[in-house]
């Protein structure tokens, strides 16, 4: 990877997003962080897709599926990797997030180091 991968990470559980955004920029990428649905959808919306977007399903204002959803729908994120960081386990759930878009899905609690492969994995897909 030449240039730093772009990590756009949209999580309200504050100590989470805290040890996903030291893992991840321990390993040299660019983390960004919005706390909640609605500020994760105007970021969508308005702002230049990142190399990969990694949230939690369950979210204040906007659930993940509707993110989701929309990301897909929106000009210039419809190939950008989705991976899913929930504390929803339910095999429904996976279905339903992987159905709908989601690239990859992981339960909290989580293994750093997988959830880092799972990263590159995406990242060494996406075009």
């Amino acid at each position: 990877m030449s240039e730093a991968a772009k990590v756009l990470v949209i999580e309200d559980e504050e100590d989470i997003a805290l040890i996903v955004r030291f893992l991840l920029e321990r390993q040299g990428f660019v983390v960004e962080h919005v706390a909640d649905g609605r500020a994760g959808l105007e970021r969508i919306e308005s702002g230049p897709a990142p190399d990969l977007v990694l949230m939690d399903y369950m979210l204040p204002f906007r659930d993940g599926m509707e993110l989701v959803e929309r990301l897909r729908a929106q000009a210039g994120w419809s190939s950008v990797p989705v991976l899913m960081l929930t504390a929803k386990a339910r095999e429904t759930d996976i279905v339903r997030a992987l159905e709908i878009g989601a690239d990859d899905y992981v339960t909290k609690p989580f293994q750093p180091e997988e959830l880092l492969a799972r990263i590159r994995r995406l990242l060494r897909r996406s075009p």
